[in-house]
């Protein structure tokens, strides 16, 4: 990994309170400090270059699916007329802020209708945030809805089960005012059911100087390639994997002409 958590930008799976995890909602003001824009830049071109080379003719409109705080399109925007959704408004704002040029809409990746479809469609690892198969076949209507025939809809999420592993990561960054560190901690308490945990610890250094302890946990789903394939075949798209360079799948997958 880069050294950004697994849970950067992904928020379309609700808690049971409906609200989702802590990250995205009273925490989203320290997005920057947890997750920093420039840790995005290989991911983004890696993204951008299976797009363009995917799609029948120069993509130039893009809609992204949870962008969160919107690190990816600080570099696709150059190069793509962006759509901006995400589940949770506060990090919306945290994306506004940084991509103030790009439309942004609130919405569940499951559920979201615009009526209008695009020339590709990017979903990064808010796709992770599908606990059932039949969130992950939602998800991947709403990228068929909205993408264009002959455009190409891109998934990356962080594992399929072929390749999890249970790790650790941490990280943080300053700003001269407030500082963020984290410990992210993946495992799977029960491999036969399609979910994993992921723990968070943030310790959060106020501008005063105090800091202070908070945990945060997210449920994640996770399915085999197979699974991954086949709703992708049934919902109308022809998918490839390649790996990227984390060694993670990727699909890539056009949309067949009806």
């Amino acid at each position: 990994m880069s050294g950004k958590p697994n849970g950067r930008g992904r928020n379309d799976a609700p808690a049971a309170d409906g609200r989702g995890p802590r990250l995205y909602r009273e925490f989203a003001s320290w997005w920057r400090l947890l997750s920093a824009d420039a840790d995005y830049a290989p991911e983004a071109a890696f993204a951008r270059e299976r797009l363009v080379s995917a799609c029948e003719r120069p993509p130039r409109t893009l809609l992204e699916l949870g962008c969160g705080g919107g690190n990816n399109a600080s570099h696709l925007k150059a190069h793509f007329e962006m759509t901006l959704t995400d589940l949770s408004p506060q990090m919306l704002a945290v994306s506004r802020a940084l991509n103030p040029e790009c439309e942004h809409i609130e919405g569940d990746m499951r559920t979201l209708r615009l009526g209008r479809v695009f020339d590709a469609v990017f979903v990064h690892d808010a796709v992770g945030y599908m606990t059932t198969e039949d969130d992950l076949r939602r998800a991947i209507e709403t990228a068929h809805v909205h993408c264009r025939e002959g455009g190409v809809a891109l998934f990356m999420p962080d594992f399929v089960k072929e390749i999890f592993r249970p790790g650790t990561r941490h990280g943080g960054n300053d700003d001269g005012i407030r500082g963020m560190r984290y410990l992210e901690w993946d495992f799977d308490p029960d491999p036969s059911d399609t979910t994993y945990l992921t723990h968070f610890a943030y310790l959060l250094r106020e501008e005063d100087g105090s800091v202070r302890l908070e945990h945060d946990l997210h449920t994640m789903g996770i399915f085999p390639r197979g699974v991954w394939l086949r709703l992708l075949e049934e919902t109308g798209f022809a998918a490839t994997i390649e790996r990227d360079r984390y060694e993670r799948d990727v699909f890539i997958c056009v949309r067949k002409r009806d």
